[in-house]
């Protein structure tokens, strides 16, 4: 597509989804597993985790409010020169705003071009590919020739490091200052089924890269990762889990850990109660202290990351159009 003047970019933000009220879980359950049946007790136990964190999932609102501080950077003065309007949507993968429901509001506010962002930093075809696959087949249902340029990872965006840093940061804050250099990083993100390492695909070493660029930052501290939040299906997962690597930090006596869940961008049931409730409960029981980072949420940072690289993937657009 030629670029315009006066070109306006719509931007989707995708996330996962979450059930507005305990009432909702049974639905949202369905969705999840593509209409599979479920158990009573897994129905029961997901409703209690639910409950246990307020009854709801703030996950909406979380992307909205990221929405929000990524549009205002995006309407700066540069976007101006540049004479670019950009307007930001929010999708789910499996709740309510569905990524089809949002489509065609784009499609109707008339938008030259969209770019497609998940609010995951790291690669999978599992993940990732999946909202991307949900937005393709949604725009097919609407027969829509709108261009799109999909951003599939920013793992290594520098402002979403500086954000990961700023966090770890104000974590080893909690910790007395004695015993501060003794509290061991670990890293987490959300487990996949072993069998997409059948594939090649790159979701592991996605993760390891940017928490290498977070660990250059703090050299003096130990730092292990493990998966987290493995599914309930009998297929293998990815590990190490959480709970093995808790096992062996105790044995070998430390007792100051600080969790940084890298793989995920804001609060929701995964790091409200996997984390806060289930691994902190865990860790307590072997003698050892766990802290999380607070969740990057609508970190200025984060924001800034998606903008930037929002940003950038319609230049470089724009500069093969015009070339």
């Amino acid at each position: 597509m030629t670029a315009r003047r006066g070109e306006t970019v719509a931007v989707l933000l995708m996330a996962y989804g979450g059930p507005d009220k305990l009432e909702d879980i049974p639905a949202y359950l369905a969705d999840v597993r593509h209409g599979r049946p479920f158990s009573q007790e897994l129905l029961v136990e997901i409703t209690e985790r639910y409950r246990l964190i307020g009854g709801r999932s703030p996950i909406v609102e979380l992307t909205r409010a990221q929405a929000a501080g990524v549009e205002r950077l995006l309407n700066s003065s540069k976007a101006a020169t540049e004479d670019i309007r950009y307007r930001i949507y929010v999708g789910m993968r499996h709740w309510h705003p569905y990524i089809h429901e949002v489509v065609p509001e784009i499609l109707r506010d008339g938008a030259d071009r969209l770019v497609a962002v998940v609010m995951a930093p790291h690669y999978s075809k599992m993940s990732v590919g999946a909202y991307l696959q949900r937005l393709s087949e949604a725009l097919e249902a609407h027969r829509a020739d709108l261009p799109v340029l999909t951003v599939e990872s920013w793992k290594d965006e520098p402002t979403f490091i500086d954000a990961v840093v700023d966090r770890i940061a104000e974590g080893l804050a909690r910790f007395p200052e004695e015993q501060r250099d003794g509290v061991v990083l670990l890293f987490t993100a959300h487990s996949l089924p072993e069998r997409i390492l059948g594939w090649g695909d790159p979701y592991r070493e996605e993760i390891l890269a940017s928490v290498e660029q977070v660990t250059q930052r703090f050299p003096a501290h130990r730092w292990v990762f493990a998966f987290q939040s493995q599914g309930a299906s009998e297929e293998p997962w990815l590990g190490p889990t959480v709970e093995e690597t808790l096992d062996r930090l105790a044995a070998e006596g430390i007792e100051n850990v600080l969790l940084v869940p890298i793989g995920f961008v804001c609060d929701h049931v995964e790091v409200l109660y996997d984390v806060d409730i289930e691994h902190r409960q865990y860790a307590a029981g072997l003698g050892i202290r766990l802290e999380r980072t607070a969740s990057l949420n609508d970190h200025p940072l984060l924001c800034q990351a998606i903008a930037d690289v929002v940003r950038r993937r319609v230049a470089g657009a724009r500069a093969v159009a015009a070339s």
